[in-house]
């Protein structure tokens, strides 16, 4: 049998060489490289046959009839076109291919079209070097480049892959097989019709509608129709905006006001803003002073923080308006950006778009508070908080402080430092000497805490009298020690004997012995010196050199008078008596 269908075989491919050499030479089907309509005679396994005239036939591989599904539908009698690739193959057979006549035919399309300047459809397959792969009729590939996408740059291309558009041929070479694709020149045309029509109606103060396009730092661009106008950063809304981005995408459609339009350079300024009220309109009546407002810290300066009352409306809380007790070197400290807080309205001026806000007087008023509490000659205790050329500033209550100057520091030592017998941190005790209101200041006494020594000074502590002191302070020239509550004096250096043995200097709270030196009535100042006697004083670690006599100050008695236990005048009467020669009762 199979030989017999080989023979049936050989015989029908030595009848179909004859029949095909009788149609070449009748010329009865086309030639070489050409596109010629047949009918196909029986479908295969693997082939169709198909029958192109002239008796003669040829084959195509099956699997060139599949269609993009992967599906084949063909069957005897069909009409298709095909392409010659060859008269005659080694079987004696017409080489024929569906693909390559598809393929022509939809070059001659393409090549038609594009002599007609008219649009073909395509969808992008994949991304490629430069710009993008598309797929036209019959699966030819064109190429459209990155610039011909869009009117403007498209960053991410891939996005775009599994799109269908309509293209414009922009180059054509059928013999290299390149076809270049414009999507650009269509979207050109398009926004030109458009920014035609846009352009006829466009005018300063019309609102319109758009749809943001680009989006920058200092602002965004709307398309209004074929025509970009510009929505400054300033114009989007009465409130503050950091960045454009915070109100606005691009493809958010807008409505918006035509704040300015040049024809000639077809620039539009646009504003948003501009289509609402203008908050501070009625910022008097909605933030009258006194009132407690919530708002969010939108800023921070070096003098303030800037806190949004509601959007467009901002207020200014000045740094001295944050504490009444705390002085805030810097807002920051106290305040941070996107703080939600709450304040009281201290003064409103709508015409400068300005309000004054407060942190402080939430609470209660400190000074309010002390004035209710103390008055002039109370008895205050408090920290010593600062010290100053001129005086001690005290902590009476938190957020009031009062000063004692250096004079009302002591009756009997002549102060020119306070920090000579202070420090900060010392607990101290005082009299309110003096309210201002007006100033909110407060004069403290400390030596007001005693009586004034000084009418009976010289006969309690006459010149030469030994007496105990304290050391309450030592200071480069002496030191400063306590007879008793209310007298100080100063014990020159001079006058300073220590104890021998290392490790026995004098320190703040030594207990000493010392002699009434001199006493300055005018100056109101007393001196003391620990060289009693040599047998009353401590014993010296070393010879102390001796010191200059002076004569009495004005108004101070010597040792020798005080010691006779008379007073000044007492001692100018028995001086004038003796350089007279008067009695004592005649002296008196």
């Amino acid at each position: 049998m199979a030989n017999q269908t080989t023979q049936q075989s050989g015989e029908g491919m030595d009848s179909f060489a004859a029949l095909f050499e009788a149609s070449i030479q009748s010329g009865d089907f086309g030639k070489e490289g050409e596109i010629v309509q047949g009918t196909i005679v029986a479908v295969q396994r693997d082939n169709v046959v198909i029958d192109i005239g002239g008796k003669s036939e040829g084959i195509i591989p099956l699997n060139e009839f599949a269609d993009a599904a992967g599906v084949i539908n063909v069957k005897a009698g069909d009409r298709i076109d095909v392409y010659i690739e060859s008269r005659e193959n080694d079987d004696g057979l017409v080489t024929l291919s569906k693909e390559k006549a598809d393929k022509m035919k939809v070059w001659d399309e393409i090549s038609s079209a594009c002599e007609r300047d008219e649009l073909i459809e395509g969808t992008i397959s994949q991304r490629v070097k430069g710009g993008l792969s598309v797929t036209i009729r019959g699966g030819v590939k064109a190429f459209l480049p990155g610039s011909q996408v869009d009117l403007r740059p498209i960053r991410n291309l891939d996005k775009l892959i599994g799109q269908t558009y309509q293209f414009k041929v922009i180059k054509f070479n059928k013999k290299r097989g390149n076809i270049v694709l414009s999507r650009r020149v269509l979207l050109e045309k398009e926004r030109d019709q458009i920014k035609s029509q846009t352009l006829q109606t466009l005018e300063e103060g019309k609102v319109v509608k758009g749809v943001i396009k680009n989006i920058t730092e200092y602002g965004a661009f709307v398309d209004l129709g074929g025509i970009d106008g510009l929505l400054h950063i300033t114009d989007m809304s009465w409130g503050r905006v950091n960045h454009p981005s915070e109100v606005f995408q691009v493809g958010d459609e807008v409505t918006v006001k035509v704040l300015k339009y040049n024809a000639e350079t077809e620039r539009v300024s646009l504003g948003l803003k501009q289509t609402q009220e203008d908050p501070w309109n009625h910022a008097e009546e909605a933030f009258p002073p006194g009132k407690k407002v919530h708002g969010k810290v939108m800023s921070i300066t070096d003098y303030g923080a800037f806190v949004e009352l509601e959007p467009g409306v901002e207020g200014l809380i000045h740094v001295s308006e944050m504490s009444w007790t705390k002085k805030v070197k810097h807002p920051s400290k106290l305040l941070e950006v996107g703080q939600e807080l709450d304040c009281q309205v201290l003064e409103v001026d709508a015409k400068s778009k300005r309000i004054s806000l407060g942190l402080k007087q939430l609470e209660p008023d400190p000074w309010t508070l002390f004035t209710e509490k103390y008055k002039p000659g109370d008895k205050i205790g408090g920290k010593v908080r600062s010290l100053t050329d001129y005086g001690v500033f005290i902590g009476i209550e938190e957020g009031v402080d009062g000063m004692v100057h250096k004079s009302d520091l002591s009756w009997t030592a002549k102060v020119n430092n306070p920090a000579d017998m202070f420090h900060k941190g010392d607990d101290v005790e005082a009299i309110i000497l003096s309210i201002n209101h007006d100033e909110k200041k407060v004069s403290l006494g400390v030596k007001q805490l005693w009586d004034d020594p000084w009418p009976t000074i010289f006969s309690e502590l006459p010149p030469g009298k030994q007496v105990a002191a304290k050391v309450v302070s030592i200071v480069e020239y002496g030191m400063f020690v306590r007879i008793r509550e209310g007298v100080e004096g100063l014990i020159p250096t001079g006058e300073i004997v220590e104890n021998e043995g290392e490790g026995n200097a004098l320190k703040i709270g030594d207990e000493l012995k010392a002699e009434i030196a001199n006493i300055d009535s005018q100056d109101r100042r007393l001196t003391l010196s620990m060289r009693v006697g040599e047998a009353s004083a401590a014993p010296a670690t070393k010879e102390s050199p001796k010191r200059e006599s002076k004569a009495p100050k004005k108004g101070t008695a010597s040792a020798e008078e005080a010691k006779a236990g008379g007073s000044i005048g007492d001692l100018i009467k028995q001086k004038l008596g003796d350089k007279l020669g008067l009695g004592e009762k005649e002296k008196e």
